[in-house]
């Protein structure tokens, strides 16, 4: 499952400093950088810093405009909230970008709005909305990108701490910064939605000019594209941006019947524990339930986030998520809410919640009651009930979010993810570079390593 703790702080520094301090050498400057990346070669060092930070609001007065014919001009603009573009609208553009077969609901108005709406991802929390819209001249909407502008790192799972730091030190700001992401969602998709028009290609192209002159024009230190899809991933990096992988697990279906079927392409060794631990669960004495839309209540809602706030506080993490958060989501998102609860007698002690995309089964939070502990539960919960699910449902995938090698014995494969960075100072902007090209080295590595000795039967991919 997706992980929410883990939340540290992060630093930014005196705006004066920038005048006080002489500017690095660029020698000395590679060399010092290049040794705190080398010592941090996955994780990133973690800083202190203030994440109520207040923001600017110049950006959102920043609009740009560009022809597609010698007719036709596209206007594209900045909004403080996503309850400025209409529903449709959005929605349009989400299910054009990522298909109706594959649509993503992380993508979704509904979802992105019960963030802001729920006070989760908003000004306040650090997390200040900046949408860009393309609208052609009759004032229809060609192109949407959930975008923020970010005064910290926090729920984004692609680590940056280390850079803010490196910035820090040579006296330079690095919040804020925009991020056009899912808030505290790893999920992989295309962050600019744009709609079937032959325009398209040229439409992608201009939006893109126009982030990387919001963000130097704002004097902002740099644009990040987090978790977009490969295709994207690539064109932005043909475009300046500096590309960066990550490693998630996913489970994938090969066209299985039910949940045995899928066990019989495991080791034997693997198949053994897998069923050991399902058997645990009746012998604690614990009913699973999968409930989806209607079937869930209030009630489920708000024993889950008592189960989710459970997680943070054990994991020293942020709870980024508010109680209103889950009542909206369920209230908006109906059918494509699966939430997986366990219950001992009439209480219910734990669950898991998941979201139903196109072909894809997501799962993002977990958490159980407090002061108490139900061996194997986590991953009937998280894992087992997921991949049964998605049989019943015919879905082609199980992202289980981030971290976790242990879903690997439980018929998870490590899969690259992708990130972009676009920084506006050219001697950060290599450094990084060369931090990205070895971490890039290493994550391609163990995604090998781990598919090598992975627990399936020979043969089977």
């Amino acid at each position: 499952m997706a992980g929410v703790g883990g939340s540290v702080r992060c630093c930014t520094c005196n705006p004066s400093s920038f005048f006080l301090r002489k500017p690095p050498s660029p020698v000395r400057f590679r060399l010092r950088f290049r040794l705190k990346f080398r010592t941090n070669a996955l994780f990133g060092d973690w800083g202190l810093g203030n994440r109520n930070k207040s923001l600017s609001s110049s950006t959102h007065q920043q609009q740009f405009s560009f022809s597609l014919t010698d007719t036709e001009t596209v206007r594209v603009s900045v909004v403080s909230s996503i309850s400025d573009v209409p529903e449709r609208e959005w929605d349009a553009c989400a299910v054009d970008a990522s298909g109706p077969h594959t649509f993503n609901p992380f993508l979704s108005h509904a979802f992105l709005s019960a963030l802001e709406h729920s006070a989760s991802a908003v000004r306040e929390t650090g997390w200040m909305p900046h949408h860009i819209v393309a609208k052609d001249q009759a004032n229809n909407i060609l192109a949407v990108v959930p975008l923020y502008l970010k005064t910290h790192s926090y729920g984004e799972f692609v680590f940056d701490h280390s850079w803010a730091n490196a910035y820090h030190s040579y006296g330079y700001k690095y919040y804020p910064k925009l991020q056009s992401c899912v808030p505290f969602t790893p999920v992989t998709g295309p962050r600019i939605l744009l709609r079937n028009t032959a325009f398209k290609d040229q439409i992608l192209d201009n939006i893109v000019s126009a982030m990387k002159d919001l963000t130097a024009n704002s004097q902002l230190s740099s644009l990040h594209v987090t978790f977009p899809s490969e295709n994207e991933w690539l064109k932005l990096t043909q475009k300046g941006f500096l590309p960066r992988i990550g490693m998630q697990y996913h489970w994938k279906n090969r066209n299985y019947k039910n949940f045995d079927d899928f066990l019989m392409d495991m080791k034997q060794s693997k198949r053994k524990n897998i069923r050991q631990e399902r058997k645990k669960i009746s012998d604690q004495n614990l009913i699973m339930k999968r409930l989806r839309g209607y079937e869930i209540k209030a009630r489920h809602w708000d024993s889950f986030y008592t189960f989710y706030r459970n997680t943070t506080d054990n994991k020293w993490g942020t709870p980024h998520l508010t109680r209103e958060f889950f009542h909206e989501l369920g209230s908006k998102m109906g059918d494509n809410v699966l939430l997986v609860v366990a219950e001992e007698g009439d209480e219910l002690v734990a669950g898991a919640l998941n979201l139903i995309g196109g072909d894809t089964l997501f799962g993002r939070l977990w958490g159980c009651k407090p002061r108490s502990y139900y061996p194997s539960l986590h991953f009937e919960a998280c894992y087992y009930q997921a991949i049964e699910a998605a049989i019943e449902l015919n879905l082609k995938t199980v992202e289980a979010g981030a971290q976790g090698e242990h879903k690997i014995q439980r018929g998870y494969l490590p899969v690259t993810t992708f990130s972009c960075h676009y920084l506006i100072d050219e001697e950060f902007r290599e450094a990084i570079q060369d931090f990205l090209d070895r971490e890039a080295s290493q994550v391609k590595l163990v995604i090998k390593l781990l598919h090598d000795s992975g627990p399936f039967k020979e043969g089977i991919v």
